[in-house]
């Protein structure tokens, strides 16, 4: 007879949940959010707030104005780039919603 199979750890099971349910891309997805204000800087930070993502990869942005947006989608290419970084495709696009920043 063969040992009785030791039981998983949490990190394990979670792991294989995810997997299992095809998370993996969501999760990737949502740490553009959180890379935000590194990828814009402080300046554009202070006028914007990454709100989440879509699961097709777009990014939906609050900004302060629509001078702002204006810039803001001139420069997608470059900021895109920042936000992907080595994983290329991660976020396809961005979409920016003119709006106060405090509200979710």
């Amino acid at each position: 007879m063969s040992a009785p199979k030791k039981p998983a750890s949490l990190h394990e099971a979670l792991d294989s949940w995810i997997v299992k349910h095809g998370m993996i891309k969501r999760f990737d997805l949502a740490k553009a959010v959180a890379a935000w204000p590194d990828a814009v800087g402080p300046q554009i930070a202070t006028v914007t707030r990454a709100m989440s993502v879509t699961p097709d990869g777009t990014l939906m942005v609050r900004v302060a104005t629509h001078a702002w947006a204006t810039e803001l989608g001139m420069m997608a290419p470059r900021i895109l780039t920042r936000l992907n970084g080595n994983n290329r495709g991660r976020v396809q696009h961005i979409r920016w919603q003119v709006g106060p920043l405090d509200q979710p």
